[in-house]
């Protein structure tokens, strides 16, 4: 991918219980319409996710994820040959199921972690890969909160899962801070404020910020998300972002439009 400009992920939710927009995508023409928005107003990857990971759910089987993104993914690719697919999970067997059917990049949200299948899978056969910072399992992930010297505990994590993939060669790896999973509210602002100190081997370095919590925890329950994810993101690219994640996709592109013209000319 170029990334010589920030890209833009759109989210595309087919789950009944994703913590934002739960329900809303979970059928394929409504999933169609809502990416053929997304591409429309500019994103430059569509991260299709059948298996929400919100606190306080319950984990989707592998069944139940297979038939919620398959025939979506299938559709998509019909219909928009060209969008770049990313898919959100952390299983192996729906990872390599995706791209056998065209998906480009796995985004999963433990890193390989969860599924010790993972890392051999995308590192023998190179397949570009969000690797997110994780602890515990999909079902005590959220009890953590990590604190203390939070950059190193992600870099070390980062160094760590990095050298299994790169064992097999060259990989195309994204890194993920996982602002929002198992870190304090400290801990979540102190990754965002300083993105060099946990960038492992240039690796681009993907935020996703849109509507989480940390933003009414701190500026209180009647906050706008939508607001607050624009101001995060905006910090975000300010210190070197290169893939914002996020709900809103018109918003972005208009973030990373004025961000990047500003520092053009400075």
């Amino acid at each position: 991918m170029n990334l010589s400009f920030p890209a833009i992920m759109g989210i595309l939710n087919v789950t009944p219980d994703s913590f934002s927009d739960g329900g809303q995508y979970n059928s394929v023409d409504a999933a169609l319409k809502h990416c053929e928005e997304m591409l429309r107003q500019g994103a430059d990857i569509i991260d299709l996710g059948g298996c929400s990971t919100r606190p306080n759910n319950s984990i989707a089987t592998q069944e139940e994820e297979m038939e919620r993104v398959i025939p979506v993914l299938k559709a998509l690719k019909r219909q928009f040959p060209e969008a770049v697919i990313s898919i959100d999970t952390f299983r192996k067997t729906i990872a390599e199921a995706c791209v056998n059917e065209g998906a480009s990049i796995i985004n999963d949200i433990s890193g390989g972690l969860f599924d010790p299948d993972m890392l051999p899978y995308i590192g023998q056969n190179h397949i570009p890969y969000v690797m997110m910072h994780c602890v515990g399992t999909p079902e005590t992930m959220h009890q953590y909160a990590l604190e203390g010297d939070i950059h190193q505990t992600v870099m070390e994590f980062f160094e760590h899962r990095c050298s299994i993939l790169e064992s097999y060669g060259p990989q195309e790896v994204f890194l993920d801070p996982g602002i929002g999973f198992g870190k304090s509210l400290k801990a979540n602002y102190a990754l965002l404020s300083d993105l060099e100190r946990y960038r492992y081997h240039h690796y681009p370095i993907l935020i996703g910020v849109s509507r989480k919590s940390m933003i009414r925890k701190l500026l209180g329950p009647e906050a706008d998300p939508e607001n607050g994810t624009t101001v995060l993101n905006t910090l975000a690219l300010a210190h070197g972002a290169d893939i914002l994640r996020v709900h809103d996709v018109k918003n972005a592109v208009e973030l990373k439009k004025l961000c990047t013209f500003a520092a053009s000319i400075s």
